[in-house]
């Protein structure tokens, strides 16, 4: 175990990785609220209060094996210190931004992974990494969005069967109702599952100074934080990339809302019940990608859908890359 820190640098360090929480949910409020505001159900002031609602209530369903997961299935706990922490929010950071700014939903989540590898790497070699619980984050790339996919495709069929004697009018009235319930358990999949990754950062931190004992544990005032700063950032919005999410992947009614979102919460629920850290951006992607091809084919915009597959492909090294510079560049100081 390292040199402990001093008490500055301790809370500077949660203060960083609070940062990261609060951008992740800025970052991902899309992924809570896009659909519910491209069928006009909510409007956007609104549909974010619904979300960071739920968002902050998450704790209370989930228990906290995603946590389990980053804090020690990610790099070895023994390796990790203050200046490997630094190194992995500032990787997942940097990424977030730039995507952010050019309105690519990529994923928060793969984004810390990808920093917590570099800066690890970059301390202890390619022995840092915790290869069983990488390989399982790195499979649910593939599967948690063709889960979505999977998923929302068979809802549009069973909805789709159950109110062919319905009049599209109903059926439109109907499922505005239901978005509420649709996009309330999105909202808290995703609460469940991406707080917990900054839960499990800011817990393996405390670990490695010694302050949780032998064993490795995540504290309520951490929990009740991260809850928090996540579900300010969804209220803070991002507005760029909802414009991607909602509106320029496919055009949604308000029943191929429902079944997006729900198909996507189904998918969220199960890997957070499982401890599996997965992608918000890709389940949430995936889901919508499904019901617009429920429809046909052609309705999906497949080169928008593309765009965003390739910035799934380079997140985790591209914010391994950031963060194994940061760690290099920090040495150069502490030296």
């Amino acid at each position: 175990m390292d040199a402990a820190l001093g008490l500055p640098i301790l809370v500077g360090l949660i203060a960083v990785a609070l940062l990261f929480d609060f951008l992740n949910g800025l970052h991902d409020a899309a992924n809570s609220i896009a659909t519910i505001v491209s069928t006009r159900v909510l409007r956007p002031q609104y549909a974010v209060f619904w979300a960071a609602f739920f968002n902050f209530i998450a704790f209370m369903v989930f228990g906290l094996h995603v946590a389990q997961t980053i804090g020690t299935g990610i790099i070895d706990p023994s390796i990790v210190d203050a200046q490997v922490i630094f190194a992995a929010l500032v990787g997942a950071i940097v990424w977030n931004l730039v995507t952010w700014a050019l309105g690519i939903p990529s994923s928060s989540s793969h984004a810390l992974i990808g920093g917590l590898v570099g800066g690890g790497m970059a301390k202890a070699g390619i022995s840092a990494a915790v290869w069983s619980g990488l390989s399982k984050t790195v499979l649910a790339i593939v599967l948690s969005p063709l889960v979505g996919f999977l998923l929302a495709m068979m809802l549009v069929a069973i909805v789709s069967w159950a109110s062919v004697r319905s009049t599209p009018f109903a059926v439109d009235r109907a499922f505005r109702v239901l978005q509420f319930a649709s996009a309330s358990l999105y909202s808290l999949g995703h609460g469940g599952n991406d707080a917990q990754k900054t839960m499990g950062i800011i817990a393996v931190l405390l670990y490695s100074q010694g302050h949780l004992g032998s064993d490795f544990s995540v504290p309520f005032w951490v929990v009740l934080s991260c809850q928090a700063a996540m579900a300010l950032g969804t209220l803070m919005g991002g507005w760029r990339i909802v414009r991607t999410m909602g509106l320029r992947i496919t055009k949604l009614t308000p029943m191929q809302g429902f079944c997006a979102e729900t198909g996507g919460a189904a998918t969220l629920f199960m890997a957070t019940f499982l401890g599996v850290p997965v992608s918000t951006t890709h389940t949430i992607t995936g889901a919508i990608v499904g019901v617009g091809a429920a429809r046909r084919v052609s309705a999906v915009r497949w080169n928008v859908a593309s765009s965003i597959v390739y910035a799934w492909v380079i997140t985790i090294p591209a914010s391994a890359i950031v963060a194994a510079l940061t760690w290099w560049i920090v040495q150069i100081f502490v030296r």
